[in-house]
């Protein structure tokens, strides 16, 4: 068996850009993965482009030596898109190999260790702050305007099963309300990180009308993301030490401050979304940095996300899989959550527009909060090159 064509697609997925890659082989199996290059300047899809001659004519079926033979080829610039566009490939390989093997991915690594996968609601209400025009017209949500919205919000989660749910910061202190700036913004955002009092008691408010809505036994995540320095961390973190969160959420590429926060509070800490490969993360698990590790599947690949669960095992840290993309990433996720034992919960995109789900041949199951994971071989599911078609990406990634 043999590689023949890469092809990648994009489609339109409401407030962002779908991508997938399409791997074919001389004996008619195909393999698909989701990838993303919505942060930055973009690239993966050029990136993937310039991989292809070097995996064409390839067996696919090798993934692990696909993959060390692309990052030989990348030692001089390791990690960000590079290792992105090497991800999309293994990922893609992953679902051919399987096929062949005829298994669900997740048998290939082991699986399944659990046949149901816990969810979260991820940016609940955050999207319908920062698209609310979109989500209104789409999905006919309300809008988010006041903490009273917030609470309500609450209790629709529990309505629709979920056991968690993840916001982010909220402020209402002006004509409209807004997220706060995550630290990635165009502009000072990434500059401005003086914590004040304000932010901090719009966050406990936030997260009060949250807890009187969805009740004491949900699961409250925020994610803080890269807004803050170590002084701000730490001043939320205890903050919220009262409403028994489920973990704050912090970008940050410091181990030993990123442990200092985590020393400094009761509040459990998840972190590395943004870290690529196991060499990455490593330093952190040995700082006792975090009490979950977040990894993305899309960017480092279902075979190195399992190495790196692997490791945080073995300094009893449980992981959970970075997820707000699409349908056939949910899956790929999924399959994540079944091949490790030391799985916390997974994100997911609870709100999203109607389109995106025909992306996929077979719609995700989701009961009580929980994500049935397919039987199937490969991912458990194609995509569906008409329905891509009929939603063009509105820009180029």
């Amino acid at each position: 068996m043999k590689i023949v064509k890469l092809e990648d697609f994009h489609a339109d997925g409401g407030w962002r850009t779908l991508s997938y890659l399409k791997v074919t082989t001389d004996e008619g199996l195909v393999g698909w993965s989701e990838f993303y290059e919505g942060f930055g300047a973009g690239g993966t899809t050029d990136v993937i482009r310039r991989f292809a001659p070097a995996v064409i004519g390839l067996d696919p079926r090798p993934v692990g030596k696909i993959g060390a033979t692309l990052r030989a080829q990348t030692q001089l610039a390791p990690g960000g898109l590079n290792n992105q566009a090497i991800a999309a490939i293994e990922n893609a390989c992953l679902d051919i190999k399987a096929k062949a093997l005829g298994v669900p991915v997740c048998a290939l690594f082991g699986g399944p260790f659990r046949e149901r996968i816990q969810l979260y609601w991820s940016h609940c209400g955050s999207f319908r702050v920062t698209h609310a025009a979109l989500f209104e017209k789409e999905l006919g949500t309300p809008g988010i305007k006041t903490l009273h919205d917030v609470r309500a919000l609450g209790q629709e989660a529990v309505r629709r099963g979920f056991k968690a749910l993840k916001t982010n910061p909220l402020l209402f202190d002006g004509p409209k309300p807004r997220m706060a700036p995550a630290g990635f913004q165009p502009g000072t955002a990434m500059l401005d990180k003086n914590i004040d009092n304000k932010l901090i008691f719009a966050i406990t408010d936030q997260l009060a009308a949250f807890r009187d809505g969805a009740g004491v036994e949900t699961g409250l995540l925020i994610d803080l993301n890269f807004s803050q320095h170590v002084e701000g961390y730490k001043r939320i973190a205890k903050a919220i030490e009262p409403f028994d969160m489920t973990w704050v959420e912090i970008d940050l590429h410091d181990p030993r401050g990123l442990a200092a926060i985590r020393r400094s509070t009761s509040t459990p800490v998840a972190s590395l979304e943004t870290i690529y490969g196991v060499k990455q993360f490593r330093p952190f698990f040995e700082e006792q940095a975090v009490d979950v590790a977040i990894i993305d599947v899309p960017w480092n690949g279902l075979w190195e996300s399992v190495r790196i669960a692997a490791v945080a095992d073995s300094f009893d840290v449980n992981c959970a899989p970075h997820n707000f993309y699409g349908d056939l990433a949910s899956l790929m996720s999924a399959h994540f959550c079944a091949a490790v034992p030391n799985f916390r919960i997974m994100e997911f995109e609870a709100d999203d527009m109607p389109w995106t789900h025909d992306f996929v041949t077979k719609k995700i199951v989701v009961e009580n909060g929980e994500l049935v994971l397919p039987t199937t071989p490969g991912w458990g599911a194609e995509v569906n090159e008409e329905a891509l078609q009929a939603h063009p990406a509105k820009r180029r990634p």
